[in-house]
Order: C-alpha cells, then structure tokens, then sequence
C-alpha cells in the first residue's frame, strides 16, 4: 500500500467514527487504481465533514483532488487542489498540481503563478518550469496557430469515449478505433474510469470514398475487459494492442498483445512477452518501419512517470527493452507512440512543454543519434489531452484523439489536414499602350537555377507556379519588341498566395513614349522628380544591349518652329548625357529635337482617358483650336513629350 495513502487511514481511524467505513471505502479504492469510485464517495464524505476538521477536510479534498485528477476530471480536480491548499494540507505538491489543473484548463496567467510560487520552496523542479515555458508557448500559438485544419469527426464520435485511431487498408479505407460505447462486450464498468471497458471498432468507405457508420469488431479479439491502442503490421494481418486483464486477487498491469488477421476476423490475442516478469507495465504498442516495437512502459531505468521503450520486434521476449532517452522522455508521461514511414516518430507528452494535459509531439532522429523533438502547437493542441495520432502514409492529414471541448473529460477523434500551399504569379504581357502583343513569353530564371518559358495567352495573361523562398530574375518579351526584364522575390511564408508581375513591351516600329520626364520651364534642364523613370529607361536599355535609339523631345503648338525646335533639341542631348552618364554607349544614342512639328496622334488608350480625343485624332493646332479651354491645356501637355524610338537592332553583332 502506498506508505502516504496507509498514514491517511491510520490518522482517520484515529480521528472519525461515524464517516470511518465510507472513507475507508475511498482509500481502499484508491489504492486498487478504482480513482472514479474513490472520487465519488471522497466526495461524499468530504460534504459531510465539519469545516472545522480542517486537517481532515485538507486531506479529503487533497485525495479527492489526486483521483479525478487521475481520471481527467479538471475542473473538480482543481477545486480540490485548491480546498487543501486552503486547509493547509501538509503536501507540498498541491501547489504544483493546481497550477497544472490551471494549465489544463487554459488559465495560463493563472497556472503560472502557480507555477512560480511551487518553485519559490523548489526552485529547481523541471516540471514547474517547463510549465511556465509551456504557458508562455501556449498563449503564442494560440495567437498564431499553424496551418493545420482540425475537425471534429461527427461520423465516429459518440457520447462515449472513443479514442487511438489507427488507419488501414491500402487505400486507407479502414480505420480501427477504441470506445467505450454501449454495445461493448460486458456489463461492468470500471471502477478507474467510471465507464465500460473498451472494445475495437472499425469504419469503412464505401464505393464513394465516404464513411459509414462505425461497428463494433465482432471477435474474439474483444472481450469483457479493456483492449485500445493498436497498431498493424505493415502487412496488416498482425495487429498488436494493449490488453487490460482482471482477475480477483491477482495483482495484473496492462501487457502487449497480438492478434492474426483470419480472412475478415481477428483472432484472440496472446501476450508479448516484452518482460520476463508479468508485473511491469508494458502498452500502446507502435510499429515501427526500423524493425522496433515502440511501446509505453513505466519499467525501472526510465525517466519517471511512463516513458517510451522500443525493443526489436522478432527479439521480444528474448531482447532487453531500450529506453529511448531524455530526448523524449521526461519526469512526466510520454504515451501513444505512432512510427510513420518516414521515420518520424510521433508521441503524447506532459512533461515537455506544452499547451496543457497531453501535447503531441514530433521527433526526427538526428545525426550521430539522439532526438529532435517539436511541438505540433495549436490547433492540432489545446488545453485538453491530445493523443493517439495517425496519419494517411505519407499526407500530412489523418485522425487523433482529444476530450477537448467537453466537459465531461470524455475523448473524441478528430481529424486534421495541412491545406496544401499554392503559391502563383500571374499577370500581363501588353505594349506599352495597353494592346494585346502577338506571340509573348515569359522567361523565368529562378536562383537554384531553374529556367522555365512561359507561353503568353491571347488574352495577354500568363501564369505559373512559384516556389515560396524563391528569388525569380524575368524577361518579357515578343517579336517585334524590346525585351524588358523584372525580378522577383518570393514570400517564404507557408500560405496560398498569388504575386502579380505586369509586363509592358516597347515597340521596335513606333516611337514610345517615356513618360514622367519633366523639365525646367523653358529650359533643357531635368528635374529630379524624372530620375526614375530615366533610371527605368537606362535598365531597358541594358537588357536590349543590340539596339540604338532616337531620343526625341517635342513641345506644344505655342512659340515659334525656332525656338521650339533648339528647345526640344536641348532637352533631348539632356536626356542623352543622362543615359551616357549611367553606363550607355554614346553610339547607341541620337538626339533629336522636333519642337511642334510631329503632334501626337491619340492612341486607344489615349482615347480611354480623355472621351473627348477620337482614336487616331492627331493633335495639331487646328483640332486643338476646337476643343474647350482646359481640354486645350491637356491636348498641348500630351504634345510636350520626350519619346525614344529603335533605329537598329543590330548594335552589337557586327
């Protein structure tokens, strides 16, 4: 008998008459494990104790704390946590397990508290610590969760528990899960958890891919005491699980068991032998794809509560158990191993840290041994219990069990899924008047050295995928037109998202327009504000390095042809000495000044935005004459323009 339960009862006896069968009752079911029916008849006699018992009433809630602690009972569990620590129990532990209640329950600012006031008299104790990092972590998550979608599965859940599902099947059409519902095999329920031993139900799909309803394994597999948390051979004939036997007067822990699959029936199963002793503890086997049966164990050399062990699966019974570290295991549990095929091992976990009750981990073998192990976060975990995990092979989707969401503390399945991450470009290829171009592509050059042509539709589109992270250098081009390269980079975060790239060719047989070049009021002189786009025209250049061009300036229809045209010429050698200045070779460049000889002639896009200029209008003195005042000032402010059109293409070949 546990040597603090055997003290409760001696100062008991000492202390009460009346109460004394009842709560002797309690403690006897304590120390067998029955925590429910201890819970409820401490709760009983807790009600009929005098406040003024203060040692007794301590004690009580601080037993009754301990058992529906046990049995996933919070919120009853911190009420007596927090009535011992207002009796003054003489148990130090009932700080640390408030603020663990206060965890499981979400109140982090609370529970951390808690947690620091435990560590105020132990300020060394791990547990308390991971606590308060795990609180910390938890509020994060929560503001910023993961990308995983988690759904309860209505079709499988029923007002029992069920919980540890396991998919099957080679097209994962089968999933094998553990309930408590009502058509188990036997009448009795037990005295830990209140509820009926489990049994094994399987779902299938039907000839749609869409579940039907669950039923329950009708075999000699199940049987009227507890069988749950399975696992398949890769093969899927050999299933093996955890077996809770009882037996009056034989003192029996939870071992391995394996069953073979008979045509469409699971025989009965019998015993692993992973100890050579029938006392210690061995359950939630896990298959792994190394040739190792993983499996939880509180076994002597582990790290304290239940740890997870792994022994060669053709050696069980002949092999000693391998722990399989502090990297994983901790003072705390660490349960429900699950192996996927890539190796990663997946676990539930309270000691490391975490949102609250069990978390679900992953772990990745490192290099030269040992364990990386990461939290999967919110929403996968909560505050409640999250457990019993299983993927669809190698997609990042599949079903786990959590009582999150209920108050009873009763385990649901749920499913979840990691949405996959599209992340596109699209965007325009026109001329530099907006007009479709005949025959454009997109050049990509990623910089791990992809290189892709993307054919341009006749709309003017295109579009393609891109990798997220990803630097692009592009280059729009077309017969007929200067090339004219962009660049990209790529968000690295993890979401659908699309990037917009719009490319606007240059003609190679029409003058083209540089817009946004201003200068000085009747003088050549640039203003700053034309630097970008001269910059923009020097890049164009530098990705056309075959051409030489005409620089043209041209003015309104006011002054005289002499003025105008040494103006316009003047601005033109400005723009000129600009190009020179950044690099361009002075053969490739020509000015020219045409003052108000060459007025321009409205293009579609001209005529788009002003409704009173007609498409291929040219703008000279005598239709400007019979337009209205202020449509007359932007007629001559479209006159006065610089422009550059292609003279060779042939530069440098020869």
């Amino acid at each position: 008998m546990n040597k603090q339960i055997a003290f409760f009862l001696l100062m008991v006896l000492s202390l009460v008459s009346c109460n004394t069968a009842r709560l002797s009752d309690a403690i006897a079911k304590e120390e067998r494990g029955e925590y429910y029916a201890a819970a409820q008849v401490y709760r009983k006699v807790y009600a009929k104790t005098s406040a003024q018992k203060t040692w007794l009433r301590g004690n009580i809630a601080f037993h009754m704390a301990e058992c529906y602690r046990k049995i996933e009972g919070t919120q009853r569990s911190l009420t007596g946590y927090n009535n011992a620590i207002r009796y003054e129990y003489d148990d130090s532990s009932k700080v640390f397990y408030s603020a663990l209640m206060l965890h499981k329950l979400g109140r982090y600012a609370e529970a951390k508290k808690q947690y620091a006031a435990f560590l105020d008299s132990f300020p060394g104790f791990l547990p308390a610590k991971n606590g308060i990092t795990g609180c910390d972590s938890a509020m994060e998550w929560k503001k910023n969760p993961t990308r995983y979608t988690v759904k309860k599965a209505d079709k499988f859940n029923s007002r029992y528990g069920e919980f540890s599902p396991v998919l099957s099947g080679d097209k994962y059409d089968q999933l094998i899960f553990t309930s408590s519902r009502k058509d188990a095999v036997g009448d009795a329920k037990s005295g830990v958890t209140g509820a009926k031993c489990n049994d094994f139900y399987v779902v299938m799909q039907d000839e749609k891919g869409q579940w039907k309803k669950p039923e329950h394994i009708e075999s000699a597999l199940n049987t009227e005491f507890d069988e749950g948390v399975c696992s398949l051979s890769p093969d899927g004939a050999t299933m093996y699980y955890t077996f809770c036997a009882e037996e009056e007067g034989v003192e029996r822990t939870a071992d391995v068991y394996k069953s073979a699959r008979s045509g469409a029936q699971w025989n009965a199963g019998e015993r692993v032998a992973i100890f050579k002793d029938t006392l210690t503890m061995a359950a939630h086997p896990a298959v792994g794809v190394d040739g190792y049966l993983y499996f939880v164990s509180d076994a002597k050399g582990g790290y304290g509560g239940k740890d997870i062990w792994r022994v060669p699966l053709n050696e069980t019974g002949t092999s000693a158990p391998e722990n399989l570290g502090r990297d994983i295991n901790t003072p705390g549990d660490e349960m429900f191993p699950c192996m996927r095929d890539d190796s990663a091992l997946y676990f539930s976990s309270n000691g490391h840290p975490g949102m609250g009750g069990l978390d679900i981990f992953k772990a990745v073998g490192k290099k030269g041994g040992g364990w990386k192990v990461e939290n999967m976060k919110s929403p996968v975990n909560s505050m409640s219990d999250d457990f019993g995990i299983c993927f669809e092979g190698m997609n990042e989707k599949g079903y786990f069990s959590s009582n999150r969401n209920d108050a009873r503390g009763v385990d649901h399945i749920y499913s979840f899924e990691l949405p996959g991450v599209h992340v596109k470009i699209e965007g325009w290829v026109l001329d530099r008047d907006e007009e479709l171009v005949d025959g454009a592509t997109v050049r990509m050059v990623g910089k791990d050295g992809s290189d892709r042509r993307i054919a341009v539709k006749k709309d003017g589109t295109y579009t393609a995928d891109v990798v997220p992270g990803m630097d692009y250098v592009m280059m729009g081009s077309a017969p007929g037109y200067l090339n004219q390269k962009q660049t990209l980079s790529v968000s690295g975060e993890e979401k659908s998202q699309t990037f917009y790239v719009d490319f606007y060719l240059a003609s190679i047989s029409k003058p083209v327009l540089i817009e946004n070049i201003f200068y000085d009021f009747d003088k050549a002189t640039l203003r700053t504000e034309s630097e970008k786009a001269l910059i923009e025209l020097i890049i164009l250049l530098q990705d056309n390095p075959n051409v030489t061009v005409e620089l043209s300036a041209h003015t309104d229809r006011k002054g005289t042809d002499e003025y105008n045209n040494s103006l316009s010429l003047r601005r033109a050698q400005s723009v000129v000495d600009y190009l020179i200045a950044g690099g361009i070779e002075k053969e490739r460049l020509t000015p020219a000044g045409y003052g108000k000889t060459e007025p321009k002639t409205v293009t579609k896009n001209l005529a788009k935005q002003y409704e009173f200029l007609p498409e291929d209008q040219i703008l000279d003195a005598a239709f400007i004459e019979t337009l209205l005042p202020d449509q007359q000032e932007i007629a001559d402010q479209i006159n006065r323009r610089t422009e550059f059109k292609v003279l060779r293409t042939n530069y440098r070949l020869f």
